[in-house]
């Protein structure tokens, strides 16, 4: 059956899964629940109130739509680059473990205790952290989150909070420069000038470099975090979240379910005199490794690249395996953490086998969320959820608002699939020949290009069945549900600025490079006019307040003085 004639109905499982887990933060039912119902529509079929009796036993036939259900899962899981994500994860999650036992995470804590003493300066290495892991998504949310996590800990920093800034700066910065993210789309923009058939058509690279400016939502995006980080000001449920951590110390909510808790499934580290080369070591060789690795399979070549540096090392980018060189780098990551263990007599060798298992078994949430998260991407394939999406955008497309219906169209099927990647592939062989027979001009094309990006991140930054969004809130021990309601207003209001921008770009044509700053300053106004606003209708500061880590117990207290000079606190 094709899988346009589902329509309207197509909608329903990604939907249904979404809601449910909004309502009841429970992410992993809700997901099953949402791949079982596209069961139960497939095996119906497309209208069952024409044939109720022979939708019914079809139903029944396929096991209540259990047994498609199941299909979807388990290939999900089978396909080559989310396997390889799976075992990239697990071998993450033991190197975690290793450092945790080695007492690398203790070093770094006490270290930036005694540095990072705000949650200003703690919440700017994080943000920092970020753009420097530009080269994969996955790998900079694993890095920054299991970095900052303790130290944000003691600083009465919510996890949500954490998980916002990684999550919201992971993606969008990866789109902004040489990366696994970019890679994908290159090859995207290739095939779709193709089917177009110029014959002096600008390479896929030119076009890319074009679009930066116009993917506002990923650069705006970096911006904001960086505003509400400077600032101190948060509204919406990140406010809530601000006070709670900072008059408690309680850093998730008291009914939240984390997606990791390193202390609590490893038990103490083993190290008695903590070194902060334990925790380096492992993330420098992580880094080291999946770089090399990336150029490496790749096809990166020493002749070639003395004969032409720059086509050697752009051709080994753009061709490489990202998923194989994270696989390769997080192995190399538990591989020191044996050594490390060995030399420093932290642990032996059968012991480091165990903290291996160990560090599978905190990932076995996120591996879950994941494969459902999946499982749901071949539900939508299988009823044509993107194509029924994408025919509605083009019967709607305006030169004029060509960019922003493609922004809009972007974020609802990346909200709905819970996929990036697969909505960029779903897109861009549209919408670049669309774009070119609208208005014959290269310019918008890398504008649809740039707007595809945006559309894609902002639609993940509100997901709960997103992979990135699922990563984020594991690395830095969030409740899943949780990190998606409280950086949905944030999102929102970059989502806002970013389509109002390119509205004014499409009648203007002013340069985007001029409209981004102006962007940024309306960001500042809103985040202070939005936190001045939601806290007087709480009775509360907009600013959180916070006490600095006194003490080697968790969550101790020094003072009831807040951090930066900020205003107490008032009692909800």
């Amino acid at each position: 059956m094709a899988p346009e004639t589902f329509g309207a109905l197509s909608l329903l499982p990604p939907l249904l899964a979404i809601g449910l887990a909004i309502v009841t933060r429970k992410a992993v039912l809700s997901l099953f629940l949402g791949i079982w119902s596209g069961g139960i529509i497939e095996a119906g079929g497309p209208t069952p109130l024409a044939d109720p009796v022979g939708w019914l036993g079809g139903v029944v036939d396929a096991g209540f739509g259990l047994f498609p259900a199941f299909d979807w899962i388990v290939s999900a899981i089978a396909t080559e680059f989310h396997a390889t994500i799976i075992v990239f994860t697990l071998l993450l999650g033991s190197g975690v473990a290793m450092v945790w036992n080695l007492g690398g995470s203790h070093a770094v804590r006490d270290w930036a205790i005694e540095y990072l003493d705000t949650q200003r300066k703690a919440g700017a290495i994080a943000w920092l952290l970020g753009l420097l892991m530009f080269f994969d998504d996955y790998a900079n949310t694993a890095i920054v989150g299991s970095a900052m996590k303790d130290v944000s800990d003691q600083l009465r920093i919510s996890r949500e909070k954490l998980s916002y800034i990684v999550d919201s700066t992971a993606a969008p910065v990866s789109t902004l420069a040489i990366s696994s993210w970019v890679a994908f789309q290159l090859g995207l923009i290739e095939d779709a000038y193709e089917s177009i058939g110029l014959e002096n058509a600008p390479s896929a690279f030119e076009i890319f470099v074009q679009s930066i400016p116009f993917n506002m939502y990923s650069i705006l995006a970096i911006a904001m975090v960086a505003i509400v980080v400077g600032t101190g000001r948060d509204y919406g449920e990140m406010l809530d979240a601000e006070h709670r951590s900072g008059r408690t110390g309680e850093v998730t909510r008291a009914e939240a379910t984390p997606m990791q808790d390193v202390a609590e499934e490893l038990g103490a580290p083993n190290a008695r005199n903590p070194r902060l080369v334990n925790f380096f070591a492992p993330v420098a060789v992580l880094i080291v490794v999946t770089l090399g690795a990336a150029l490496w399979t790749g096809g990166f070549a020493f002749g070639a690249f003395a004969a032409n540096p720059t086509d050697a090392l752009w051709n080994a980018v753009t061709n490489a395996s990202y998923g194989k060189a994270l696989v390769y780098g997080s192995f190399a990551m538990v591989v020191s953490g044996f050594l490390l263990g060995k030399a420093y007599d932290v642990f032996g060798f059968g012991e480091a086998t165990d903290n291996v298992i160990d560090g599978f078994g905190i990932m076995l949430t996120a591996v879950t969320i994941l494969s459902l998260a999946w499982g749901i991407g071949n539900v939508v394939s299988a009823l044509g959820t993107g194509e029924y999406v994408a025919a509605y955008a083009e019967a709607m497309l305006d030169p004029t608002i060509l960019p922003v219906v493609v922004l809009l169209t972007g974020a609802f099927v990346a909200f709905s699939t819970g996929t990036s990647w697969g909505t960029m592939a779903i897109l861009t062989p549209i919408l670049i020949p669309v774009a070119w027979q609208l208005t014959g001009d290269h310019t918008m094309v890398a504008a649809v290009v740039g707007t595809i990006f945006s559309g894609a991140i902002f639609g993940d930054h509100t997901s709960p069945i997103s992979d990135t969004t699922v990563l984020s809130a594991t690395f830095t021990g969030a409740d899943l549900i949780d990190h998606v309601r409280t950086q949905i207003y944030y999102a929102i209001t970059v989502g806002l600025v970013a389509i109002a921008l390119l509205l004014v770009w499409g009648v203007t044509r002013v340069s985007p490079l001029i409209l981004l700053p102006v962007g940024v300053v309306v960001l500042v106004a809103l985040v202070y006019g939005l936190s001045e606003l939601d806290a007087r209708r709480k009775g509360i500061s907009p600013v959180s307040a916070s006490v600095p880590y006194e003490g080697d117990g968790e969550g101790s207290v020094a003072s009831d003085v807040a951090d930066d000079g900020d205003e107490a606190v008032r009692d909800d």
